[in-house]
């Protein structure tokens, strides 16, 4: 007699664990080769580059490494830009403080809108020197 009344309680309490069960997270992880030829226009630099990252889809946290070399000078500057698909500018996303020196590294909390955009592909990173205030090498965040 308790078996019915059990079963309909049972089946309740699974479908309430299932739905309150966490999502998992997921660790995305992206690359930019840099280039001078991928800057908007291109540059002249023999300069190249490399950024690793990794984007955490639970705390939203994207966390990067990068390096360089063969700039026209010292770099002044690095940042993520975007949205943008390649061949476009656009506006600075994320500063990179630590990246007048090579190599570089940090990480940022991305709001859900800048995550969306990161994982499209539309973010770029590039690295800006006195002789190319605009960006002297730059690439395409993909994953």
């Amino acid at each position: 007699m308790t078996m019915p009344i059990l079963r309909p309680a049972l089946i309740a309490c699974a479908g309430a664990f299932l739905l309150a069960a966490p999502a998992f997270a997921e660790t995305v992880n992206l690359k930019a080769e840099m280039t001078a030829k991928s800057e908007v226009p291109p540059t002249q630099s023999q300069g190249k580059g490399e950024v690793m990252a990794t984007y955490d889809t639970g705390s939203k946290k994207l966390t990067w490494k990068g390096s360089y070399s063969g700039l026209s000078g010292p770099a002044t500057a690095a940042h993520f830009h975007g949205p943008a698909a390649s061949g476009k500018n656009a506006g600075v996303v994320i500063p990179i403080g630590n990246a007048t020196k090579s190599p570089f590294e940090g990480s940022a909390t991305l709001t859900d809108a800048q995550a969306k955009q990161l994982l499209a592909g539309e973010w770029y990173v590039n690295i800006h020197t006195a002789a190319n205030k605009a960006g002297e090498i730059r690439g395409q965040v993909t994953k």
